[in-house]
């Protein structure tokens, strides 16, 4: 196959990972099968019209998927196992759900090593790590913990760290200490769906609280706790999850002035706060005694590792957290936490969140000029837009035109607690999808919005 070269239809990803895909799409199709031999780069580079560092880094892409080995003196080859690897990939990568709020995904070959050579360093105790082991992790992993934590300014013990399997079984555990069916919750007026749902599955009353800019307002808070005797309150204070909205400074300070005046709890689900450069501080550095804090990894490193580091308010109430987290899933995955204690220690989980932070900045940049004339909330660090819909406009026959879209899009229903949902929209930026791929997609919803039907 030294004749071999890619399609010349560009995708709009760097021309080292159009390469490394075209190998991936010609194994998969039957063009280049185990043992062919690919061209040695400097022709490839030379035939295609690029530079030699180009195909080099292709290839180098290449052999980090498993698709070709390269021999000194002989060349790159398809690996044996190449079909065996891109037909299984195929098919997990079909495994998707476009409707969540994810990161931009790394597309970098040097991150995307390093990310790799951490797994492999992990894969050498494999054994030890299909083990049982601690519900909320050992020594070493909550030290790396601490240390993820402190980029948040938070600085607690070891024995009121947690690492639990994610944020959302984390909130359902702390509700079912903290309450009992028929007891009310707070919340912001528009709020993670994820806590609505697990607030109606343990048969709470769930109330919103009106808001402003700066996040929930201090009398609908005080109004609330003397109307409702609340047995918590949940916020998701940073890039809120849909409004995208951060809480001010000074209102997190007025938040937990009330809090403590009342001995209200308080989950501050800070799934968002790792992303940008300067966030204000968490909530839990001012009511420490009070707040749950649950820095989950989801968002800024990624989902699948299914892993949140939780500060609860004392040692105490950390040890009740493990018990109720060991009945609903025993412990975290001991794998995932071995690669996410890797990542920190080498510094490739603070190289994925400066990505993340980069990548949506850039995300954000191109919704705000394919939206530009339309209403809607955004932070440059953002996951999504939370877009309001014109005059006219229902957001359910959006969403039905938007099906099979390459956009994640979610109607302000799921979202609601307070009031009358309104007509609009969270609009998903990250995931796998690239720039290209993005602006078309978004595209699509603008066309959509401003055409008549």
């Amino acid at each position: 196959m030294l004749n071999w070269a890619p399609p010349t239809d560009r995708s709009g990803k760097p021309r080292y990972l159009e390469l490394a895909d075209a190998i991936a799409r010609d194994v998969t199709a039957g063009r280049l099968r185990p043992g062919d031999r690919l061209p040695p780069q400097r022709k490839l580079a030379e035939r295609l019209g690029v530079d030699f560092t180009t195909v080099s880094r292709g290839y180098a892409e290449a052999r980090a998927r498993g698709l070709v080995e390269s021999h000194v003196g002989r060349g790159t080859f398809i690996s044996d196992a190449s079909a065996r690897i891109q037909t299984r990939e195929l098919r997990r990568s079909g495994d998707r759900d476009l409707t969540m709020n994810l990161p931009p995904e790394p597309t970098d070959p040097d991150l995307l090593r390093r990310m790799r050579e951490g797994l492999e360093t992990v894969a050498v105790n494999m054994v030890d790590l299909l083990r049982y082991q601690s519900s909320t992790g050992g020594q070493v992993d909550k030290e790396a913990a601490s240390s993820w934590l402190s980029l948040r300014g938070m600085v607690p013990t070891l024995d009121r760290v947690a690492i639990t399997p994610g944020a959302h079984p984390t909130i359902m555990a702390i509700l079912m200490l903290l309450t009992e069916p028929g007891d009310c919750i707070l919340s912001e007026g528009v709020s993670y769906s994820g806590t609505r749902g697990i607030a109606a599955r343990l048969r709470l009353q769930q109330v919103g609280l009106a808001e402003d800019d700066e996040g929930i307002l201090p009398d609908a808070l005080e109004a609330a706790i003397a109307a409702h005797r609340p047995k918590l309150l949940y916020l998701n204070p940073t890039l809120n999850n849909p409004t995208t909205r951060t809480v001010s400074l000074a209102r997190r300070q007025a938040i937990a002035e009330i809090l403590l005046a009342h001995d209200l709890p308080l989950i501050e689900d800070d799934a968002y706060g790792f992303i940008p450069p300067h966030p204000p501080a968490p909530i839990a550095s001012m009511a420490p005694g009070l707040t749950w804090h649950i820095g989950g990894l989801a968002k800024c490193i990624g989902a699948g590792l299914r892993l949140a580091y939780t500060v609860a308010p004392s040692a105490r109430l950390a040890r009740d957290l493990a018990q109720c987290l060991k009945s609903i899933s025993v412990m975290p995955s001991p794998v995932s936490m071995a690669l996410a204690t890797r990542w920190i220690e080498d510094g490739t989980a603070d190289q994925i969140r400066r990505f993340v932070r980069t990548e949506t900045s850039e995300r954000q940049k191109i919704a705000a000029r394919v939206f530009e004339g339309f209403t809607f909330a955004a932070d440059p660090h953002a996951f999504n837009i939370w877009l309001t819909l014109p005059e006219g406009r229902s957001r359910a026959d959006v969403v039905g035109r938007m099906a099979g879209a390459s956009i994640g899009i979610m109607p302000s229903d799921v979202f609601t607690i307070l009031g009358t949902p309104t007509e609009a929209l969270r609009v998903c930026l990250g995931g796998e999808i690239d720039r290209p791929r993005l602006e078309d997609g978004l595209g699509q919803l603008a066309h959509i919005l401003q055409s008549d039907y």
